[in-house]
Order: structure tokens, then C-alpha cells, then sequence
């Protein structure tokens, strides 16, 4: 029964829901491709992992929801997940959780720190939420181990701790000039993780050449994986930068033919989503559209990306990086100016643009 409903799916984006033999939705999944997902699910192979193999054990039906675009697949999925919270989503997730590091800039020694939390109230420099809390520790401990801070003595009162016996602390615990240098490390380091200051990583990378050409690759190694995990820190970083921005998005993609689909997209929300042609699209509609859509968002934003956000931040910001749209951030005085024709130009350029494409 199963198999002759995977041969009738359509070759389309969209999201399936995997149900047991209650008819409780235990996986949800999202595909570019519907048929060809769905059908690699039930085609024997060696290379499944025991966690499909004991998924696939357990389904005994399955639903399907049809999108226009991938984008609107992988948003649904993340919507869904968050609603339903299946079984096996749980189960075949990394067992990962949301985290921050944070520096408390009053303090004497301003250390860098990793926190579940974020308090709204509280003045210390965040940085995240990041999803793997592993990648932000040896991170961490690399740019540490980098900057010779990897101080040992934690109350730091005055006495040089052991680490700064065998090289990996400056010294700052036992106050003098190693604390102002310690000030300017921090300095340092929180222009590497706003994105300002990308020395650090220059330096391993150099280092980590030199390693390898000596055949040293247990430091070339040590060097690659702290770089690895620095570059997972400044991605996420641009993601919740771009998203914290607030700002009003037109998205056009190609929908094949003389189509395309319009997307007005505000932090982490589509407020619109429909399809138009080349032919019957009036830019002067549309931007009216896009003026009106953005005056009445009624939703209210944190200052900042908040936990159960940054799964649909970063879809969106993929999304835009990637060569199948075509978008235009719109400044909020434009917005609020009807009159304004900067919108009706960013309109024409993103329809000539992906016009262009179809041809």
C-alpha cells in the first residue's frame, strides 16, 4: 500500500509526515524533490543508519504537503518540527542545545564564558545563540590557548597560576602589565567574533600551512579544527547579525516560464507569499503591496535573535545567500514615504533580473 503511494508522488518541493501504525506523525521531513525523498526511505540499502532503519520499521502511513518553492519546504519543516515535536526528529537530532558566550566587560577579568541563557536585562556583550555548545568550547578554548589566557587560577588574586608555568597563561592572574594586555586580548577577541578583526585566523591558518609543510599534521590537525570551529562562531554570527538588522526583504524567484514568486520577508517571518506573472505584474501594484504589507507587520522584535528563531534565521539567510532569488533589503523611510519611487525601481531591477534569468 505504501509503495504504490510513494509511486504516485509528485516530483515536487514539500514537506512529508511520517505516521505509525496509531497514525501519530513520528518524522517530518522536508524534500526538493517529493517522489525521490520519500521512495529512498523504502529502497533497501546498506548505507541507512540504524535510526532510519528503525523509523522506517515504524511507519505504516505517511502525508504529504506540496510547496511552490524548496525555501517554503524547509520553512514549513521548521514550523512543523516546532509544533508537533515527532518522535524520531527528536531521536535523529545531534544531541545539541542553544548557546551563548558571554563577556562581563565590569568585571576586572572579563572572562569569556558559555551560558544556556540570555537575560534581557543583564549588560554583558552576547554573542549566539549557537546550536552545537562542542564547536563553541573548542573554540573557545582555542582562541584561549592562542592568546596564552588559558589562566588555571580562577580567582585570579594575585598569584601566577600554574598554566602560566608551561606557557598557556600571560600571566594576568598575577595583575601587573600581563592584566592591560589582557584587556587588549579581550578587545581583540570581541572584534573577532563582531566580524571586525579576523587576525587570529589569518595566524592559524599560516601555522597551520607551515605545520603541514614540516609534516607536522598532528598541529596542522590541532590548527584545522580550532579554525573549523572559529569560522562555525563568525557564520552564525553574520546570520544573527543580518537578522537582528530588522529588515524589510523583497524576494523574487523564478518560478520557470513567465512566472515568479513574490516574498516579503521581515527578521524571521514571511508576511507574503504569492505568485505573479511577467506579463500581468504592475510594478506600481506591487510596490503598493510592499508598502502596505510593511506598514501593517504587527509583530513586536527583541532587540536580539531569540532561541527558537535562529532555525528560521538561518533558512532565511541561506536562502537569499543562494542563486535561486533575487532580493532587495527596503530602508524603512521608504516605507513609510508612499510616495517614494525607490520601491518601484528595487521592484523593476528584481523582475528584470530574474526575467533575464528565464531566457
Amino acid at each position: 500500500m505504501i509503495k504504490d503511494k510513494v509511486k504516485n508522488l509528485p516530483s515536487t518541493p514539500g514537506v512529508y509526515l511520517m505516521k505509525d501504525s496509531r497514525g501519530s506523525i513520528i518524522y517530518v521531513g522536508k524534500a526538493k524533490n517529493l517522489k525521490r525523498r520519500v521512495q529512498s526511505y523504502f529502497q533497501k540499502s546498506k548505507t541507512h543508519p540504524q535510526k532510519v532503519i528503525k523509523l522506517v520499521s515504524n511507519i505504516q502511513d505517511f502525508d504529504i504537503l506540496q510547496t511552490d518553492t524548496e525555501f517554503e519546504a524547509f520553512m514549513l519543516e521548521c514550523k512543523l518540527i516546532r509544533e508537533i515535536k515527532p518522535l524520531f526528529n527528536k531521536m535523529m537530532k545531534s544531541p545539541q542545545s542553544y548557546t551563548y558566550i558571554v563577556i562581563d566587560m565590569d568585571r576586572k577579568y572579563p572572562d569569556i564564558e558559555i551560558t544556556n541563557h540570555r537575560d534581557k536585562q543583564d549588560s554583558r556583550l552576547y554573542f549566539g545563540p549557537f546550536h552545537s555548545k562542542n564547536r563553541v568550547e573548542t573554540a573557545i578554548i582555542g582562541i584561549k590557548e592562542y592568546y596564552k589566557i588559558l589562566c588555571s587560577n580562577p580567582k585570579k588574586q594575585n598569584s601566577l597560576c600554574f598554566n602560566h608555568s608551561i606557557g598557556l597563561c600571560i600571566g594576568m592572574c598575577g595583575g601587573g602589565p600581563a592584566l592591560q594586555q589582557y584587556q587588549t586580548i579581550i578587545d581583540d577577541i570581541i572584534g573577532l567574533l563582531n566580524g571586525e578583526n579576523r587576525t587570529i585566523l589569518d595566524d592559524m591558518k599560516r601555522k597551520m600551512a607551515q605545520a603541514a609543510a614540516n609534516f607536522n599534521f598532528e598541529a596542522a590537525a590541532w590548527y584545522r579544527d580550532r579554525i573549523d570551529a572559529i569560522q562555525f562562531l563568525l557564520r552564525k554570527e553574520k546570520v544573527i547579525e543580518f537578522t537582528e538588522d530588522n529588515k524589510n526583504i523583497v524576494v523574487i524567484e523564478n518560478m520557470g516560464g513567465d512566472s515568479f514568486k513574490l516574498f516579503l520577508i521581515k527578521r524571521n517571518r514571511i508576511l507574503f507569499r504569492n505568485i505573479f506573472t511577467f506579463d500581468s505584474a504592475e510594478v506600481t501594484q506591487l510596490s503598493s503591496l510592499i508598502t502596505t504589507t510593511f506598514n501593517t507587520a504587527a509583530y513586536s522584535y527583541d532587540s536580539f535573535v531569540k532561541r527558537d528563531e535562529i532555525d528560521e534565521a538561518q533558512i532565511i539567510y541561506n536562502y537569499l545567500k543562494s542563486s535561486q532569488c533575487r532580493y532587495k533589503t527596503i530602508p524603512d523611510k521608504w516605507i513609510t514615504n508612499h510616495k517614494d519611487k525607490n520601491i518601484e525601481n528595487a521592484v523593476t531591477k528584481l523582475m528584470n533580473k530574474i526575467y533575464i534569468l528565464t531566457k
